[in-house]
């Protein structure tokens, strides 16, 4: 018979804690320095994700909106402020020309390079680690994004 109580889920191991924790930490210094190298551009945080996302490849903005988890929306006024400051155009997609594809301008490839060399943090302590130790920590986060 059931008490009406939701079951609690154990709590996790200190180890898995610590974890957590370190990860939560390299996410905010990561957001921080990001946010910085940003606003040295006049972007915010959102416009030069989405830059950096497109200067991988060329993307459709549903997709940009799930690989952000957010709405349409506001990937189409991102992508706008980007569009009227000549980082970023919209172009047919090759393979089916309904559909829209956003792409960056020279200027904004230029640009999301520019943001990737002001990533200190996200790069200088990762030199540290040998080419195998990032392969396994790449392995490792890869996943846990695909976990459920």
């Amino acid at each position: 018979m059931s008490t009406g109580s939701p079951s609690v889920p154990p709590l996790p191991d200190a180890l898995t804690r610590e974890v957590v924790e370190l990860i939560g930490g390299v996410v905010a210094r990561y957001h921080a320095e990001y946010e910085v190298a940003a606003a040295d551009h006049a972007l915010t945080g959102a416009q030069a994700r989405v830059l950096a996302l497109l200067d991988r490849e060329p993307t459709p903005m549903r997709r940009i909106a799930e690989q952000l988890r957010c709405e349409p929306s506001n990937v189409t006024g991102i992508v706008d402020r980007l569009e009227a400051r000549g980082l970023v155009e919209r172009r047919p997609d090759p393979a089916d020309r309904r559909v829209k594809l956003a792409a960056p301008t020279e200027r904004g490839s230029a640009t999301a390079a520019s943001l990737r060399g002001a990533l200190g943090f996200a790069r200088e302590p990762l030199a540290e680690l040998t080419p195998l130790e990032r392969r396994v920590l790449r392995d490792l986060l890869i996943r846990m994004l695909d976990s459920p």
